[in-house]
């Protein structure tokens, strides 16, 4: 890799390009590239490939963010943008086509944070850095590493879980702990900090499961089977990783006639739907991962490998993560626990989602009730 600038790709060769796709967006393949159009020299071109569309975060939040904060410092850098769709052999296939488009940088978000060092070593291969976003790559020489506390986040959700447990004279519940991915790295990272917690507390875990591919309907079968299992009294809480499978969760306790205002459930990301059904009551919280900070913190890493510069020596780096082969220079980003009474000082206020997105027509009363306005 050339540490001098490029010269801007024109938007009829990125249209062009073996593997990248179009340059604007593409529902059939999730590919797109977006350069400034000033026509001067200078710039770079940075690949920055997301893993999957079921967590509605990627599309909404980190790919608009991202891309605003590089257009802020390196207007005349290109971007490509890929999502893999949570299919390891189609974000190889996206790898090996930035590796052919000859990228300055790749920021990777991993379908599977193990293959995915293969995808850094091809990278290497061609002299171009790799900086892991939001999820870690194992076993792999990294640039840096963009993220928010995984262990952390299950800590959050851990012990908002067995508070409310407590309050509702439950404090050993059981419960059914629903994790994430298996392939996922976070996932590993959320189960631990979570279970950490339930040990240290008592809290009797009466069923647990790991959620393929983080799909709600996978979360909706294993609630299923925990209310076959435990009966429709046999459990007090649920620990469910994210808000897709907080709503699967959810889905199940309906559809077996059981109040979820009665059964704490948990949840990751503030998704939209989650922060609805918090506000009436029948999801317990969520974890607020505020998504500007980390596509910034991304941002400013990959400009920097752009211009020259030792990303691990950035201002926003603020610690380290070992991923089995080194400690990683990381850009850490703390995480907020939501509940009904904060959703109008946290949610609302960093303007994640409007009073407008999340007051709709079925939701009127319970945001007057939660104070959003």
């Amino acid at each position: 890799m050339s540490s001098t600038k490029r010269w801007l790709v024109p938007v009829a060769v990125c249209a062009a390009a073996i593997g990248i796709g179009a340059c604007g967006s593409d529902s059939s393949d999730d590919s797109s590239s977006t350069s400034a159009d000033s026509g001067s020299s200078g710039g770079g071109k940075i690949a920055f490939l997301l893993p999957e569309t079921q967590t509605a975060r990627y599309e909404t939040q980190d790919k608009p963010l991202f891309e605003a904060k590089v257009q802020e410092l390196c207007p005349d850098c290109e971007i490509l943008y890929q999502n893999a769709d949570q299919d390891p052999t189609k974000q190889q296939s996206q790898v090996e086509a930035a590796v052919t488009e000859g990228v300055d940088v790749i920021v990777l978000d991993p379908v599977d944070s193990t293959s995915a060092a293969g995808m850094v070593t091809r990278a290497q291969q061609a002299d171009i850095p790799v900086i892991s976003y939001d999820r870690l790559i194992l076993d792999a020489d990294l640039a840096a590493y963009a993220e928010f506390n995984s262990s952390k986040v299950g800590t959050q959700q851990g012990e908002a879980l067995a508070k409310k447990l407590a309050e509702d004279g439950n404090p050993t519940g059981p419960i059914v702990q629903i994790n994430g991915d298996p392939k996922d790295n976070n996932a590993k990272l959320f189960k631990e900090g979570a279970t950490a917690v339930f040990t240290d507390k008592g809290i009797d875990v009466a069923q647990e499961y790991d959620t393929p591919d983080w799909l709600p309907e996978n979360a909706q079968k294993e609630m299923d089977q925990s209310i076959t299992a435990l009966g429709k009294d046999g459990f007090k809480g649920v620990l469910a990783a994210n808000d897709g499978t907080a709503g699967g969760a959810i889905a199940a306790l309906q559809a077996a006639g059981i109040d979820p205002s009665t059964i704490p459930v948990t949840g990751q990301d503030a998704e939209l739907a989650a922060i609805q059904r918090i506000i009436a009551g029948q999801q317990y919280m969520t974890v607020y991962k505020p998504i500007k900070p980390l596509a910034d913190n991304a941002a400013t890493l990959a400009v920097a490998v752009i211009n020259g510069e030792d990303p691990a020596q950035s201002d926003v780096i603020n610690g380290t993560e070992n991923n089995g082969n080194a400690d990683v220079p990381s850009a850490i980003t703390d995480t907020i626990p939501v509940f009904k009474d904060n959703v109008n000082d946290t949610i609302v206020k960093d303007q994640y989602w409007t009073a407008a997105d999340i007051c709709t027509k079925d939701y009127v009363q319970d945001c007057k009730d939660a104070g959003i306005q």
